[in-house]
């Protein structure tokens, strides 16, 4: 797990958005996603309904921390709190569970980032409170 880091913004729970427990398990060290019961598939970023079936009838849920790089971009003109950080690499990332999250790929050099392959869950220390996920090559 990497030290805390800069100014960056750092995400803010929204009960609104039901966002508080991926926050919550996140502080831990454990990435949850939601489930919907119903269809029996994961969707993410946390959403009070379920984009299957428009229910509520949704489940928090540990998934692997596994998955390979759908789609990615090097960006080389930072957002505010990144400046420092260029060139760095956002990523989808397929989980194992069939679910995608967008995350900062670290620990790569972007030149060596290649659609399809294996990538594990890391985090970054953004505040006290909040752990971000993170992925790195597997």
């Amino acid at each position: 797990m990497n030290d805390i880091k800069s100014a960056r913004p750092v995400p803010k729970p929204n009960t609104f958005v039901a966002s508080e427990p991926f926050w919550e398990a996140a502080q831990r060290g454990q990435l949850l996603m939601q489930y919907c019961v119903e269809s029996e598939k994961f969707q993410h970023y946390p959403r009070p309904v379920s984009i299957y079936t428009g229910s509520r009838n949704l489940e928090w849920r540990p998934v692997s921390g596994r998955g390979t790089v759908y789609s990615y971009t090097v960006t080389r003109i930072p957002a505010a709190g990144f400046e420092g950080k260029v060139p760095y690499v956002i990523a989808t990332v397929e989980l194992e569970e069939r679910v995608r999250i967008v995350v900062n790929l670290l620990n790569i050099a972007p030149d060596k980032v290649k659609i399809g392959m294996p990538v594990k869950l890391c985090w970054e220390r953004l505040s006290e409170t909040i752990n971000n996920p993170a992925f790195e090559p597997a």
